[in-house]
């Protein structure tokens, strides 16, 4: 098990504002980001993004004007923003979208809506973090821990969970976890990738044994539905729910807004780690912009600045040595799922599907 408090130390010096939720501080409070990439075409940018919550939408809005981009953002979930690309495909009204992982791009490559583009700041990431394909489409932004956190004042280290699992198996843990009541999000389709993986059978319902289906039935049988509009750490706080899904980068934020202590689990068999991706959709009207935009956003600078901001690990070298201390002790220590994300992405679809219609009751 990890604890994650020791990151509002980080928090405290910038006025973090971490996470996926609503933040309060102004976008323009913090340093840097400024380097104007001569852009001032004044056409307006349409951003596609699952990563605008807390702040961080209105905060690379700001950053981008002084940097003479105009920009709109549309915040969806993960997968709505996926079906969102992929209907518009023929008819884009995005220029670019960022912040989806790996198997979301991957599915909106396979259907024809992005466009190749190698970005000024290809050099200073791991390419085999984003597109593994031919003709490279998105390019990696930020890497996220999915995890399993718990109340530490109300659940003891010795009666944790270790494991995903725990929650529906140990009678103390069940009606105390929030389950979710929808597959829209990169984070709650994370969770089940990680734990129907690891069920794998090629003669099973969709690539999945009786047992795995066994497991998603019980996780959605003892736990307790998430409510819409409240935050996970708003029932943590009230004692309505002890335990529940969130990824790395929100935690410390919450603790200290929410006022609790969390601690993380950390299964033996590892924590999908989702990695944030940024593209170019393709039959743009605004390509030169929008390559410009991701050429900026992506950089060093800008990506120090929002690591900074919102407690992020880039994966831009330049940019993750000026990373908040702790997050990077955190990515160095933490072990990432071995997930086999080509039986993930061809079945997610089916998966959600059957989830939605048998089990999410």
């Amino acid at each position: 098990m990890r604890k994650l408090q020791t990151l509002v130390a980080a928090a405290v010096a910038v006025t973090l504002l971490a996470g996926c939720g609503g933040g309060t501080a102004s976008p323009a409070a913090s340093g840097a980001a400024s380097t104007s990439p001569a852009a001032g075409s004044g056409e307006t940018l349409v951003i596609y993004t699952n990563s605008n919550g807390e702040g961080r939408g209105e905060w690379v809005t700001a950053k981008a004007a002084e940097a003479g981009f105009k920009i709109e953002i549309v915040g969806a979930g993960g997968a709505d923003a996926t079906n969102k690309l992929i209907a518009e495909k023929n008819n884009p009204i995005a220029d670019v979208a960022y912040g989806l992982n790996n198997m979301y791009f991957a599915q909106i490559k396979d259907e024809g809506a992005l466009e190749p583009y190698e970005p000024s700041w290809a050099g200073e990431v791991d390419t085999a973090l984003g597109d593994s394909g031919d003709g490279k489409a998105y390019w990696p932004l930020v890497k996220q821990a999915i995890l399993l956190g718990y109340n530490s004042d109300k659940i003891s280290a010795g009666d944790a969970p270790k494991d995903w699992t725990d929650l529906w198996t140990k009678d103390a843990l069940k009606e105390r976890y929030e389950r979710v009541t929808g597959l829209g999000t990169a984070t709650a389709q994370l969770v089940f990738a990680g734990i129907l993986t690891r069920y794998k059978d090629d003669s099973g319902d969709l690539g999945v044994s009786d047992e795995g289906w066994k497991q998603v039935e019980q996780y959605f049988q003892n736990g307790s539905p998430a409510v819409a509009k409240t935050d996970l750490f708003a029932r943590i706080a009230s004692g309505e729910v002890d335990l529940g899904q969130m990824p790395s980068s929100i935690i410390a934020e919450r603790e200290k807004s929410f006022k609790v202590n969390v601690e993380t689990v950390a299964p033996s068999v590892g924590v999908p780690l989702a990695v944030e991706q940024i593209a170019l959709v393709k039959g743009t009207d605004k390509k030169e912009q929008a390559q410009k935009f991701i050429d900026w956003f992506g950089s060093a600078e800008v990506q120090s600045a929002f690591a900074q901001q919102f407690n992020s690990m880039p994966v831009n070298t330049s940019a993750a040595s000026k990373a908040n201390p702790e997050v990077v002790e955190f990515f160095a220590d933490v072990k990432q799922q071995d997930i086999d994300w080509d039986f993930v992405q061809e079945n997610m679809g089916a998966w959600v599907e059957k989830i939605e219609l048998e089990y999410m009751t």
